[in-house]
Formats: C-alpha cells, sequence, structure tokens
C-alpha cells in the first residue's frame, strides 16, 4: 500500500482528507517537506481557494519539482478540487496564471447562467467510460454506479483539450469536467472527503492501486 503524501501548501482543509485515507487503513502524511513528497508511494494535491495563490505557495515551498517528479516515476496521483486545476496550463483566475501544464487544457469560471456561484453542494456525475486512448474503466470508479452523486465547492471548473481525458462530466449551466484521468494521473473537481460512501469508496480505491 506505501506510504501517501497529502501535500500542505496552506489552502484548503487538509486533516479532513488525511483523516479520510486514515479511516481507510491508509498511512497518509501531511507535509511540505518536498523530500517527503518526493518518497510518497502516492501523492495527494487537495486544496479550496484562488489558483494563482495556490501555485505562489507551491513555488515557494520549492513544492512543484518533488510532485512532478513523483507524477513522471508514475506513482498515483490524486488532485482534489484546486488540486485538479492545477493539473492544466493556465487559469481565468488571477489574471491567467500558469499552472502544472501536465494536462492540456484550460481553468474557466462558470458561467452566470448556472446561476448561484459558487456551485456549492450535492450534484450528480455522468459517464464513466473514458472515451479514447484504450484506457478502459478508471479503476478509481469501481464500485460506483453511473449517475452518482457528490460534493462540490468551487466557482471555476476544468476545460480539457482532449475530450478522453474527461472521465465524469457534471452540468451546472452546462457540462463540465468532474473528473480527469490519465495513466497515473487521477483528479476530481469534487470532494470524495465530502461526500460520504460514494466518496469513501473512491478514495479506497485510490488507496488500493
Amino acid at each position: 500500500m506505501g506510504s501517501i503524501v497529502v501535500v500542505d501548501y496552506g489552502m484548503g482543509n487538509l486533516r479532513s482528507v488525511s483523516k479520510a485515507l486514515e479511516a481507510l487503513g491508509a498511512s497518509a502524511q501531511v507535509t511540505d517537506d518536498p523530500v517527503a513528497v518526493a518518497e510518497a508511494s502516492k501523492v495527494v494535491v487537495p486544496g479550496v481557494g484562488a489558483f494563482d495563490v495556490a501555485m505562489r505557495e507551491l513555488t515557494s515551498r520549492r513544492l512543484i519539482k518533488p510532485i512532478l517528479k513523483a507524477v513522471a516515476e508514475g506513482k498515483p496521483y490524486l488532485g482534489i478540487c484546486l488540486g485538479m486545476q492545477l493539473l492544466f496550463e493556465n487559469s481565468d483566475e488571477g489574471q491567467g496564471a500558469k499552472g502544472f501544464g501536465l494536462l492540456r487544457g484550460a481553468v474557466r469560471r462558470l458561467p452566470e447562467s448556472a446561476g448561484k456561484i459558487p456551485h456549492m453542494g450535492w450534484n450528480q456525475v455522468q459517464g464513466q467510460e473514458t472515451r479514447g486512448k484504450g484506457q478502459g474503466s478508471c479503476p478509481l470508479l469501481e464500485g460506483i454506479p453511473d449517475g452518482s452523486f457528490f460534493y462540490f465547492v468551487h466557482s471555476y471548473a476544468v476545460y480539457p483539450a482532449d475530450p478522453a481525458l474527461t472521465t465524469l462530466q457534471t452540468d451546472y449551466g452546462g457540462l463540465f469536467a468532474s473528473m480527469v484521468w490519465r495513466q497515473n494521473v487521477y483528479a476530481t473537481q469534487f470532494h470524495p472527503e465530502k461526500s460520504q460512501a460514494v466518496g469513501l469508496t473512491l478514495l479506497k480505491n485510490f488507496v488500493e492501486l
């Protein structure tokens, strides 16, 4: 199973994520130590807040290189909420701030037609087969019925350049990617640690990868 590092860059309730992982029997360490991140067997990047501030914090704590190194070595990465958005090239938030650039695409503000922003509360996810690239069924979704409801809190969403990255979609004033997946990189816009049984199932699948 190995050690799981929950990356601490000063944004979001990291303890709720680590507690959920520990409840599933995982060894989870919340840390901002670049060496610990580089040496972990799995990396979790949660977060709530502004994209540009997150990138500044990650840079100042020297955390971006070890995160990218872990991904390059094939270690499982789970991004949650802001931790999903940071994977992409840039964001409308923070005047076009640059992200990790691991995945092509951009982060855009949810449309005003959606109604209340931020999008907060339970919403449905759809479409559990990845289109293209022959990846098959996403291992993190094993045991989770299509059409399940997860808990969201966000004002911005990811729009991947490659539609095959989108594993789950959610409708809020239009469809957005609520989960993406490529090889060892998994990320959700929703908060599995706040999503009761279905969220714990997803986290359990990640722990058992």
